[in-house]
């Protein structure tokens, strides 16, 4: 699998798959042990941030997400 390929899960988190490399705010990548999928939280109340710990079942995160098109992005001055 080459390509990368982000899924947000409706209720849940995003899900990743492919080949991909995640990095702290400094540029330090996590160890992901050979993982190709990994789920980011996106409800904000995992203990294991940036990566879900099924803490949106918990707290009753809700979001369904639709693909749609974006508009441009505004031109750089």
């Amino acid at each position: 699998m080459s390509e990368t390929k982000i899924t947000p899960r409706d209720n849940g988190p995003l899900f990743v798959e492919g080949n991909f490399t995640i990095v702290d705010a400094s540029g330090k990548p996590f160890g992901l042990a050979g993982r190709t999928a990994v789920a980011l939280c996106r409800c904000g109340h995992s203990e294991n941030k940036p990566f879900c710990d099924g803490s949106h079942k918990k707290v009753g995160f809700q979001s369904v997400v639709q693909a749609r098109d974006l508009p441009p992005p505004a031109p750089k001055p």
